[in-house]
């Protein structure tokens, strides 16, 4: 079952996810530079007939790749392993369960927000956000303590 959080422990957990986040979002353009590398060398080679590839430059275009589509990859499931759900990347976009009037919600977060200040239903999306008020604050719950 996953985690549900209070407003509280969302925010506590803010500082380690930010710099998470942002050290994903990096990788993640790393990730797509030399994924464009590789497609522009492929693209040149086979305007060639293969004959003009740099293999050094496309060795070091891959290795860049997989090392940081492996690093993204371990850096996510960290950020996953609070509870929190990782919405979107390009937009820094982080969700965290939690139960508002006996149904399950999210808090939401988006980089560069100033603490969590709103939350919307499972399936409305960062579209139905709406901000955290005094009945959210006095309605809303995490899991209960072991």
């Amino acid at each position: 079952m996953a985690k549900r959080f209070t407003l509280a422990e969302a925010e506590s957990l803010l500082p380690e996810l930010e710099r998470l986040l942002r050290n994903a979002i990096d990788l993640k353009t790393v990730l797509e530079d030399a994924g464009g590398t590789l497609a522009s060398i492929a693209e040149r080679a086979a305007m060639a007939g293969g004959v003009a590839v740099n293999v050094q430059q496309a060795l070091e275009a891959r290795s860049r790749r997989d090392a940081s589509a492996q690093q993204l990859k371990l850096t996510i499931e960290e950020m996953q392993q609070t509870g929190c759900v990782v919405k979107d990347l390009d937009t820094g976009l982080l969700d965290f369960p939690c139960f508002y009037r006996g149904r399950e919600v999210y808090l939401c977060w988006r980089l560069g927000e100033h603490g969590i200040s709103h939350w919307h239903g499972i399936d409305e999306g960062f579209a139905g956000r709406k901000p955290v008020d005094e009945d959210f604050l006095s309605h809303h719950r995490g899991d209960p303590p072991n």
